[in-house]
């Protein structure tokens, strides 16, 4: 692990230290998404109400720069001037390098039409069913662990060969035996459980982040 993600988790447990008892998981999650990015993967992520903010939020961070700045390769450079000459320098100088991220909660058109037509509790289990690869990772939030359309979610995940990793509260719900990785943070209420996610994701998307654009 680099210095500078090793800082990054030290930074995390400074502030948070009742999230020590996490570290294993959430060590294991940044690494499977590392793993993943590796191999030309991408990830997905889902959740229900505060935890689709949260998904949303977290292939913000991962789709652009979030503390650093993801300057695009020359090659990708060469690739725009060669087609666009009179503006590539505007085009490639407003792009960000991109760890590939959906967020399976934005996906209006197909979500109502399945939650309406065929099956709500499998609305994100068809997404997976269509996007994903074997070697892709499914991040899948929910403060209880427990809802249905998420862990169906996993379950698709699963049977492909992506990898799953589950956010939840202190118990892990059902998430807890069938994610790959579950980090189950040391809270109850729904709104403490929310609360501890946020720093958890930070965290972890800094890091992917420092492992693929920063230094040595």
């Amino acid at each position: 692990m680099k210095k500078a993600v090793d800082e990054i988790f030290n930074r995390l447990f400074l502030n948070f230290p009742e999230l020590m008892v996490c570290r294993e998981d959430i060590i294991s999650a940044f690494s499977t998404i590392v793993q993943c990015y590796e191999k030309g993967g991408k990830a997905m992520v889902c959740g229900n109400g505060g935890s689709a903010a949260d998904s949303e939020h977290i292939v913000g961070e991962l789709m652009k720069g979030f503390i650093l700045k993801r300057e695009i390769p020359f090659k990708d450079k060469e690739r725009i001037k060669a087609a666009f000459p009179e503006n590539a320098e505007y085009l490639a100088k407003n792009l960000q390098g991109a760890l590939p991220a959906i967020s399976l909660v934005s996906q209006t058109a197909i979500s109502s039409a399945f939650i309406n037509d065929v099956a709500a509790d499998m609305v994100y289990a068809q997404q997976v069913y269509g996007y994903a690869r074997e070697g892709d990772v499914l991040i899948s939030i929910s403060t209880s662990g427990n809802a249905s359309n998420v862990a169906n979610a996993v379950k698709i995940a699963k049977a492909f060969g992506v990898k799953t990793i589950g956010i939840t509260g202190k118990s892990g719900g059902m998430l807890r035996n069938l994610c790959g990785v579950t980090i189950r943070v040391p809270a109850e209420e729904t709104f403490r459980i929310q609360e501890y996610h946020l720093p958890v994701y930070h965290a972890v998307c800094a890091a992917v982040e420092e492992e693929f654009f920063g230094g040595k």
